[in-house]
């Protein structure tokens, strides 16, 4: 594999994975608000966001180490970075809507 493959495919992925991640967010969000049994729900949620942490997590990792040694395509690895980090005031806005803190 060449490294313009490489990186492609690792930009490709981390756009995948962060985007995933905030489709199954939203759909899980969407389910607690219309489930009659929020705490099924909620646990769900749990292990889900545990899970979205890790992941996300790790992506972030393989990007910020891209960004820091590929010194010729910082901006693109810069942007895959702030894609994953995007989720962060999602996840954010999420909690709060279940939580209470912000009705609509």
């Amino acid at each position: 594999m060449t490294q313009k493959t490489y990186e492609f495919q690792t930009g490709q992925l981390s756009t995948q994975i962060a985007i995933g991640s905030f489709v199954i967010g939203t759909l899980l969000l969407i389910l607690y608000q219309v489930a009659p049994d929020k705490d099924i729900v909620i646990v769900c949620g749990i292990f889900y966001v545990l899970l979205a942490i890790f992941t996300n997590g790790a992506v972030l990792m393989n990007l910020l180490h891209h960004f820091v040694f590929m010194h010729n395509h910082r901006t693109y690895f810069g942007i895959k970075i702030l894609i994953v980090l995007a989720n962060i005031p999602i996840a954010l806005f999420y909690f709060l809507l279940v939580t209470n803190e912000i009705k609509f």
